[in-house]
């Protein structure tokens, strides 16, 4: 518990920058669709015609003259990919800032034992990424509230939960790397963010890249795909699931074996 709260009051400042910089704009984003709305239905036509460029972004597949396309096309990747760069930059500086910092000579003096320094901050990292969600979706559904009117809850709540599981995925790879090395690797984490969005888009417009879809959890996470109920894809789901759960125990088998400099 004292690991945790040390982690929550060290990682507090990013996450309430990241919570309010992804929620105003989500919310700005869905009040704005009020004033806009009207002249959406040309937009939505033009963009529907789009070829490649629809497709990637699923516009092809809804209409954004509508609060609930526009929310899948537009406001769902502002949280995807803030939520995602957040998860992957907390999981990536976790365990490694101790070496970097000179402070895991202390850390490690106390009597807790490498197994349960590495279960305390991954129950942080689990955390702060579920606090970003609870704080991210209230700015939206204030927003969405503001509106008023029909919007499509159950695709909005399942489009949510898989965020969610898209985040704590990324968050646990970084995790494990931040086992793995002596330096926080943020730069790499924000890149490998970055990196599988732009996968899950090119395996969706390039057919010999349909594969890839396997690597990405962007892609089971499409709010798209949900709103549209183009169906989900059980196998990435799954293989999600598999690379969490074991992304979080090979980073504590890897940091219990590893010599670790004060």
């Amino acid at each position: 518990m004292v690991i945790w709260k040390h982690e929550w009051k060290q990682n507090s400042k990013v996450w309430l920058i990241f919570c309010l910089a992804v929620g105003i704009c989500c919310c700005g984003c869905v009040l704005m669709f009020d004033s806009v709305a009207e002249s959406m239905e040309q937009m939505a036509e033009s963009f529907a015609g789009m070829g490649s460029f629809a497709t990637a972004f699923g516009m092809d597949k809804i209409s954004i003259a509508k609060l609930e396309g526009f929310y899948a096309a537009e406001i769902s990747l502002i949280f995807s990919l803030g939520g995602a760069m957040f998860a992957a930059m907390t999981g990536a500086a976790l365990l490694s800032k101790e070496e970097e910092g000179h402070t895991a000579e202390f850390l490690h003096t106390l009597p807790l034992g490498r197994n349960r320094i590495v279960i305390s901050k991954y129950v942080a990292l689990v955390t702060l990424i579920l606090a970003f969600n609870v704080i991210g979706i209230l700015f939206e559904m204030t927003g969405i509230g503001i509106i008023g009117g029909e919007f499509a809850w159950k695709e909005y709540v399942l489009y949510h939960v898989l965020s969610l599981l898209m985040q704590l995925e990324l968050g646990s790879v970084c995790f494990l790397v931040s086992a793995c090395t002596k330096k926080k690797q943020i730069g790499m984490a924000l890149g490998l963010s970055i990196l599988l969005y732009l996968l899950d888009v090119m395996c969706r417009i390039v057919p010999d890249l349909e594969g890839a879809k396997y690597m990405t959890p962007f892609y089971y996470c499409n709010a798209a795909d949900l709103f549209s109920k183009s169906g989900m894809e059980a196998g990435c789901i799954v293989i999600g699931l598999v690379v969490t759960a074991v992304s979080a125990v090979a980073a504590g088998v890897v940091y219990g074996k590893r010599d670790i400099a004060g």
